[in-house]
């Protein structure tokens, strides 16, 4: 299998959104797709199931962003000083069947190794041994670690968390990390090569630069970007 690594890319959140979504759509199934993208202004991002109302009340009071519901789960994302990357699985690989639970450890495994490898001491939350009581907000991504999520290992704070979304073309994996977790000065654009190449190996796909997909054309994504931005859908919950 090919992944392909397609260019970073600089849009507003519905934009953003949108593109991570057909590319879903339009997943080959022979290729797998791995991309890094960053923001126009500052920006959220907040789950699919999760209401308009809260949202709005964990947002910084008397500032503006740029503020879209995503197709995938978690957490309200905060964009403005993290490293997002979007993962597109194919239908039937090994990954895509796996449960949500095993997939995002074995990626979350992948991002923590290219991590070491910059010198961060990167490390995954453990199951806990019971559901742990905490009287922060639910909903809040950073706010505490979970399962799986990457922490630093000196520091405890969450480094890096996802959400998933399946859908018959296959799987979407959105993550972020949290640069001011990192504790260190890393070389971002050399990261993002160390974590393509632990991404392939555990794919057990070979990794490319790749063009834009053409079939995910700009008249289409200028069109669910349109419907990501509208009230109806940021509302809709």
């Amino acid at each position: 299998m090919k992944l392909d690594l397609l260019r970073d890319r600089i849009a507003g959140a519905a934009e953003n959104m949108a593109a991570d979504f057909l590319l879903l759509k339009r997943a080959p199934a022979s290729r797998a797709r791995f991309r890094h993208y960053g923001w126009r202004a500052p920006a959220f991002t907040f789950g699919y199931s999760q209401p308009l109302a809260f949202i709005r009340s964990q947002l910084p009071p008397g500032e503006s962003f740029d503020l879209c519901r995503r197709a995938t789960g978690g957490g309200l994302v905060d964009h403005r000083d993290d490293w997002t990357y979007g993962l597109i699985l194919p239908r039937g690989h090994a990954l895509e069947e796996m449960p949500a639970t095993q997939s995002y450890q074995l990626v979350h495994e992948a991002l923590a190794a290219a991590l070491v490898a910059q010198g961060v001491p990167a490390v995954l939350k453990p199951v806990p041994p019971e559901p742990p009581a905490s009287g922060l907000p639910a909903g809040v991504c950073f706010q505490r670690a979970e399962t799986f999520d990457v922490c630093h290992a000196a520091t405890g704070e969450k480094i890096a968390g996802a959400a998933q979304k399946r859908a018959k073309q296959g799987m979407l994996f959105q993550g972020s990390i949290w640069k001011a977790a990192v504790g260190a000065t890393i070389d971002w654009e050399h990261y993002g090569d160390d974590f393509a190449a632990c991404l392939a190996a555990t794919l057990g796909a070979e990794a490319a630069p790749a063009p834009w997909p053409e079939e995910v054309g700009d008249d289409e994504l200028a069109a669910l970007t349109e419907h990501y931005a509208s009230q109806e859908w940021n509302e809709a919950r």
